[in-house]
């Protein structure tokens, strides 16, 4: 059962990552962020940071080093969206 347990942890890591880095890759290509919510990034980046202390503290690999992965993308592309929002459109 514990094979299964992993294969899932696993399979589920990777779609996560593939699911951010297409939009993080495109956001710090272009610095286009009209089409993205602020609230959205910001919730998704602090739920990552979540993900990582329960992943750190039950020992589950997949679980930190995904959201480790998805932070930093969410963190990215939330900083552009900032800079964008506040500081450049001013």
């Amino acid at each position: 059962m514990e094979i299964w347990i992993n294969i899932f942890g696993y399979a589920a890591a990777i779609c996560m990552v593939c699911g951010y880095l297409p939009q993080a890759i495109h956001t710090i290509r272009t610095r286009e962020t009209d089409g993205i919510a602020l609230p959205t990034f910001l919730l998704m980046f602090l739920g990552s940071l979540f993900f990582i202390v329960q992943g750190i503290l039950i020992h589950n690999i997949p679980l930190w080093l995904t959201n480790t992965i998805t932070a930093v993308c969410a963190g990215i592309v939330f900083g552009i969206k900032m800079y964008n929002d506040y500081f450049k459109k001013k």
